[in-house]
């Protein structure tokens, strides 16, 4: 069978994102621009956007990297499945995945009852864009404290039917393969995908990989109304390194674990996602838009203490109706997410099993628990002068747990239930239009659910005094076009007050519980900026830098008999950088060099030990050229840490040595790499 390659190139954006509005175009000096300005999807609320063009300079399987490059956010990844996003420093004290914020695919809600979200679960080379709000100033995304990610796929262009291969080959035996076909007409569209990643990683028991398959369409069905679909569905087997000491950590980062190594840790994940939204227009002032959807997950776990084999039934309901009333916008809505996560743990007998990895044994427990969320919200924006906008929103949440001892009998089962009080998140914004750029101001209250290991005691059962995090977030900003459109700036300062703080304190090699330790102040400066200078007729020069201050502290924090008051936040760096520049011809080549720093990051309460800064560099470049009309074809190549230096790409704070051995901090980022991909776009 005839198989047609495709690889991704950089400098084809300026079609694509002018149709999904991702880019501001001036047709004089062609200046294609992130668009800082106007507003995509959640009213005057200040967001941050990726869009096709800013993750094409990395390899197709480097998201952290796109994410990095907006300021305020980032990104903590020890591999391809374990990746800790963390907002303004929220999220930072969670342990190996991304809490404390909200994601959603295409406007469907991907976060679990307890707040996680798997990022990983999801092919980059299909997304179109990714916006992210950064605080709990997104009232009808869920007020969550760290913020709301936005994860959208690429739209069909109209009028068109393309087949699009891409195959990408790199170091550590990285292959990488994702075939689409789009069509579009009047009305319809369709857009298939299928994906394949493997790769043996930089590290000992590093290998990954995983196939997906992707569906979505839109239907008009009349004048009036629209029906769109998405089915995800991702199929990964990942080794699990774990983190390692900072003996092995600066003589072989390569090292795995030796406990995950002795058992040949690894995860098994197939994750199913199906969502449908009809959306209704009323008028050309009125619509609205219903969604249902249901996850499943099924998750097995082999790791030196225990056996972990668990799966999560999930299903929920969101409406939001968008409208003009009183010379004002409005919205109103909704979201019910419920899911029923089951999960059995058994012995693993690996040191009895000669050297073959994990072994399962005898069953340890077997429990179910019941998660429910109920998200309502409401805003409304008013022009209260000319160019100068107010907007008001007010949130409600009930969270609910529902625990199940499945194993144990008589005083010894641990069943119980928490319902949280429900909480009021009110929000206020302004925005103030100049003739080159934003000025805005905002408060808002949000909060975070503990986890699942955070809601219970040492003994397993449901802490009864374990509580919400909640704060409140403060920002002053703007946003500016600057110098005939060629520069684009945005500048923000804020500050987050956080009380009833939840630390995961670990008690075990395996076992870690919350609870609320006391307040933390996050403070912070945010800046953001690309130039575009054309050099040419035909070349254009783009250099651009985000910047991140962040002074993160404890106010009040007491461990036992322990004062943290007036320390830093572990787990954030307090300056970050990642800049870059871009050599672009309009039509063929492309070339990207870009710069991460990372200051020195505090990795106990006490702040008595931290990690190293780092400087990390990057380049990629991309070559495109029609073969026929129909016909296009494309080379890109690039090289990653190109200094080959040895930095932690992830941390884990307060981490504890047992049985006298180090404690284990760091998670090594790759060494030197490169990546390769050829590509073939052939429109039917």
């Amino acid at each position: 069978m005839k198989q047609v390659f495709i690889i991704t190139i950089a400098f084809c954006y300026s079609h694509i994102l002018v149709a999904q509005n991702d880019s501001i175009t001036n047709l004089d000096e062609i200046i294609l621009l992130e668009d800082f300005i106007r507003k995509k999807t959640i009213g005057i609320t200040p967001s941050s956007s990726l869009g096709i063009t800013d993750l094409q300079q990395y390899s197709p399987i480097d998201f952290a990297s796109g994410l990095n490059e907006l300021s305020g956010v980032y990104v903590l990844s020890g591999a391809l499945n374990t990746n800790r996003i963390t907002i303004r420093g929220v999220g930072a004290r969670t342990p190996f995945s991304t809490n404390k914020l909200r994601m959603y695919f295409n406007g469907i809600p991907i976060t679990n009852g307890t707040g996680v979200s798997t990022i990983e679960a999801y092919d980059f080379e299909n997304m179109g864009r990714i916006e992210v709000v950064k605080g709990p100033k997104g009232t009808s995304l869920g007020a969550n404290l760290g913020g709301v990610i936005l994860l959208n796929t690429k739209a069909p262009e109209v009028g068109s039917t393309i087949l699009k291969n891409t195959f990408t080959v790199g170091s550590f035996n990285m292959l990488k393969d994702n075939l689409s076909f789009r069509h579009s007409e009047k009305g319809f569209n369709i857009n298939l995908s299928y994906n394949h990643l493997q790769t043996e990683g930089f590290r000992q028991n590093n290998s990954f990989e995983r196939d997906g398959f992707l569906l979505t369409s839109s239907i008009r069905l009349h004048p009036k109304g629209k029906l769109d679909f998405l089915v995800n569905y991702i199929d990964y087997t990942a080794g699990i390194p774990s983190s390692i000491n900072q003996t092995d950590f600066r003589e072989d980062p390569r090292r795995a674990a030796g406990n995950w190594l002795a058992a040949r840790g690894f995860e098994a994940n197939k994750y199913t996602l199906v969502g449908t939204s009809y959306t209704h227009f009323f008028s050309s002032n009125l619509k609205t838009t219903n969604s249902i959807f249901y996850t499943y997950l099924d998750h097995y776990e082999p790791r030196p203490f225990n056996i972990l084999d668990e799966f999560t039934n999930g299903f929920g309901f969101r409406s939001i109706t968008e409208g003009k009333v009183f010379n004002g916008n409005f919205t109103l809505g909704g979201e019910l997410y419920k899911d029923e996560y089951n999960w059995k743990t058994f012995f693993n007998e690996f040191r009895d099993n000669n050297g073959n990895g994990s072994l399962q044994g005898s069953q340890l427990s077997d429990n179910k628990e019941f998660r429910s969320q109920l998200n309502l919200f409401g805003t409304y924006s008013y022009m209260l002068a000319q160019n100068f906008t107010a907007q008001i929103g007010l949130a409600f949440n009930h969270t609910s747990f529902d625990f199940r001892d499945l194993f144990n009998q008589g005083d010894e089962n641990t069943t119980a239930q928490r319902d949280f009080d429900p909480i009021l998140l009110p929000s206020l914004g302004l925005e103030y239009q100049l003739k080159k750029g934003t000025l805005y101001a905002n408060i808002g209250r949000g909060f975070s659910n503990p986890g699942l290991e955070e809601t219970l005691t040492p003994d397993g059962v449901i802490n009864p005094e374990i509580d919400q995090e909640k704060g409140t977030n403060y920002e002053l900003g703007g946003r500016f076009l600057l110098f005939r459109n060629k520069l684009n700036l945005a500048i923000s300062a804020y500050q987050i007050n956080i009380k009833d703080l939840l630390v995961a304190e670990r008690i075990d090699e395996d076992q870690f519980i919350g609870r609320n330790a006391g307040e933390t102040r996050h403070q912070g400066i945010e800046l953001d900026f690309r130039y575009t200078q054309e050099i040419s007729s035909t070349w254009l020069l783009i250099p651009r830098l985000s910047y991140s201050y962040s002074y993160h502290s404890f106010i009040d924090f007491i461990d036992v008999e322990n004062d943290f008051s007036g320390n830093r936040l572990a787990g954030v760096p307090r300056h970050r950088i990642n800049a870059g520049v871009a050599l672009r011809n309009r039509r063929k080549f492309a070339f990207n060099i870009t710069h991460q720093f990372v200051d020195e990051i505090p990795l106990t309460d006490a702040n008595t030990l931290s990690s190293e800064a780092f400087n990390v560099f990057n380049l990629s470049t991309q070559y495109n050229t029609s073969i026929s009309k129909s016909l296009t074809l494309g080379l890109n190549f690039g090289l990653n840490n190109i200094f080959n230096t040895n930095y932690a790409q992830s941390v884990l704070i307060n981490a504890v040595g047992f049985g006298g051995a180090e404690p284990r901090y760091f998670y090594p980022g790759n060494a030197r790499n490169y990546y390769t991909g050829i590509r073939i776009n052939y429109s039917l």
